[in-house]
């Protein structure tokens, strides 16, 4: 089996802190990136949905990986984003992420063309077969159009022993239970991440290793401490978090992305960071940070 002991806990999806010119801002980097490690988060994912690397060129998606990795160091574990429509990129992006020595990489299925299962299946083996770091699916059907099926999954766990788990942001636990009870009995070492912030306990009861939740960015308190509650078997104390979290989860409703909804928290709860973000989007406005400052009272923030 391979070694996934380091895949567990809180892994929030990092911002990419970018200047007004959409330039990597590595003072700010740095900072939110020390800020999360003194925080004691486990691991951190870098160029993931919300680290905007849809909107990046492909030399900032490069410059800002090797920065972040440069700047952790390898004081926690790194799962790097390297998603793109194309195989072939997503190999050459793979192959940097070996070079930086990054702990694992997320990979989404294609998007825009629609997929048989097999040619999914094919994108996922030839990635995986390809590159030298540990491969964890992300699952993002209302994002990338399509579902990872149960059987997809479970096929590539068992075929491709370089796939090592999964993030499944899917707005239904179930889906994560069904992950679970069908592809556990292939590999019982097969990482479970849940995408959404509140399901990560309901992962972690029914056996699933963790979360990769945006609010950790800027309430560290809450995802990781219902993680440590969870370790530590102090349940009234995880269920009191898992009620602030729930209050603050409606925070991804205020904008379509939420990616400088996300920046802005940040910014309100103490970290010095640039709130601008990758055109096509714009930073929150009045009228968001109104709502987003009411979200944040609610869950006691």
């Amino acid at each position: 089996m391979m070694q996934t002991e380091k895949f567990k806990g809180v892994f929030p999806p990092v911002p990419t802190i970018v200047n007004a010119q959409g330039e990597l801002d590595k003072k700010g980097m740095a900072t939110l990136l020390d800020h999360l490690i003194d925080n004691q988060v486990d691991g951190v994912l870098l160029l993931g949905s919300g680290g905007e690397f849809c909107h990046m060129t492909k030399e900032q998606r490069l410059a800002a990986a090797e920065f972040c990795v440069q700047h952790i160091n390898h004081r926690i574990p790194v799962l790097l984003g390297i998603s793109s429509t194309s195989t072939q990129d997503v190999i050459n992006y793979g192959q940097h992420a070996d070079r930086l020595e990054v702990d694992a990489v997320l990979v989404l299925n294609p998007y825009y063309a629609k997929l048989t299962d097999d040619y999914i299946y094919h994108h996922f083996r030839m990635v995986a077969e390809n590159i030298k770091s540990p491969v964890i699916l992300y699952n993002f059907p209302a994002l990338t159009g399509q579902d990872l099926s149960i059987e997809l999954i479970t096929r590539l766990a068992h075929d491709i022993p370089n796939i090592i788990g999964i993030k499944d942001t899917v707005d239904n636990i179930s889906h994560i239970r069904e992950i679970i009870n069908t592809v556990r009995p292939v590999r019982p070492d097969f990482v479970v991440f849940s995408g959404y912030d509140e399901y990560m306990m309901d992962t972690l009861i029914m056996g699933g290793n963790g979360g990769i939740p945006a609010t950790a960015n800027f309430a560290p308190q809450l995802t990781c401490g219902i993680y440590r509650a969870w370790c530590e078997k102090e349940y009234e104390t995880m269920f009191n978090l898992q009620r602030r979290l729930s209050a603050l989860s409606t925070i991804y409703s205020l904008d379509t992305p939420f990616f400088g909804i996300i920046k802005k928290a940040i910014r309100l709860s103490g970290i010095d960071i640039s709130v601008e973000v990758m055109p096509p989007v714009q930073p929150a406005n009045d009228e968001k940070i109104v709502s987003l400052k009411k979200v944040l009272h609610r869950a006691g923030l």
